[in-house]
This record gives structure tokens, sequence and C-alpha cells, in this order.
């Protein structure tokens, strides 16, 4: 009897769940690997995205499974590449963040050349408005700080993934609330397909091989 191959895992960003699991479920890819989320507040506190891998990966790592990191950068200063030092042929996804994966390096740098004090915001991060951006910066409490926190801003961005309206309408209320100009600029998920189920895929030869 041949023995069951481990199961390829993806640790992710909870803001990345549903464009996760709809890359995954497009080509059938979610029964063949795992997920692992971890909580989508660490979007709020960078330094503890690293931290909160590392027992994962090691967890991973000694149970022989293959592993992808569903994080870019995502304003660790570095922290999660230094940390995937630590465990070779581990990846993560490209990019400094979800913003610039997302839109792709080039998008991105003709947005950030366009305006500096653009503020952006995601599907996840637009649905999620209230929770992350507004009660998170205490701005619920302290409506009165919007104009500090915000004076550097000009614009809202939204990244959209999935080009729900109710969506676009969120993310335009947003940038209503905290005072700036809107544009929207729709972005699809091939940024996360691209490197996910290439990752999906690479296992699915190696474990062919192997058997």
């Amino acid at each position: 009897m041949n023995t069951p191959l481990p199961r390829p895992l993806v640790l992710a960003c909870g803001a990345l769940a549903s464009d996760l699991r709809a890359v995954l479920g497009a080509g059938g890819f979610d029964a063949h690997v795992d997920v692992e989320y971890l909580p989508a507040n660490l979007h709020n506190r960078p330094d503890a995205i690293a931290p909160a891998l590392r027992p994962r990966l090691q967890a991973a790592v000694d149970a022989r499974r293959p592993v992808f990191v569903a994080y870019a950068d995502c304003g660790s200063g570095g922290r999660l590449d230094a940390l995937l030092t630590e465990f070779p042929g581990v990846h993560r996804l490209p990019g400094a963040h979800c913003y610039e994966m997302f839109a792709g390096a080039e998008q991105f740098q003709t947005l950030h050349d366009e305006e500096l004090g653009t503020f952006y915001l995601t599907d996840f991060l637009a649905r999620h408005f209230d929770a992350l951006v507004w009660s998170g910066l205490g701005l619920d409490r302290h409506p009165e700080l919007r104009d500090t926190y915000f004076s550097h801003y000009r614009r809202v961005v939204l990244l959209s993934q999935a080009g729900d309206p109710n969506v676009v309408a969120q993310a335009r209320h947003a940038a209503a609330r905290l005072g700036l100009a809107f544009v929207h600029r729709p972005t699809g998920r091939d940024g996360l397909r691209a490197p996910v189920l290439g990752f999906v895929d690479r296992q699915q030869a190696h474990d062919a091989a192997a058997r």
C-alpha cells in the first residue's frame, strides 16, 4: 500500500479568504490543497504577522507538508522574508502588499506616480471599512481625528476583485466619509491566481512523479 503523500498547505491572510476560495474553487483545486487562515485584523498589526506564521510554518515543515504563504510583505518591514529564510523552498505572494499583488507592479506604480496621497481599498477592506479602518483608527470615538489622520491623502482607490456593485458603492461611501475623491480600478484576481495555482500545479506534478 502506498503511503499517502502530505497534502499541500496554504497559510493565508484572512482578508484573502473569499478571493482564495474563488481562485481554488474555480479549477477544482480546493480538493487538492488545505488552507489555514490567520486573523484578518493582523492587517492593523503587521509586526505580528511573522510571529503568527512561525509555529504554523514549523508544524507544516515538521510534517513534511509543502507550504505556500499567501501574504505579501504587508507592512512587516522585511520580517516575513527574514522568517522565510529559515524555511527554504517556502515562498510568499509577490509584492509589498495586497494592493500591489492585485493591481500588478506596473499598474500599482502608475497609480503611485499619479498621486502619492492615495488610500487603497480592496473588496475586503471596502466591505469591512467600519471595523478595520473607521473603528480600527478610533474614528468612531473621535471623528475629529479624521482630518489629522488623512491630511496628506487626496483620494481613495478601490482595487476591486469581483466587480460587485455593492462593494463599489461601499468604497465610494468610505471615500465620502474620509472627505476624499474616489477612483475605481478593477483588477480581478490574476495577481493571486498565478502564484497560488502555480504552487498547487508544482505540487501535483511532484506528487505524480513520486507515485
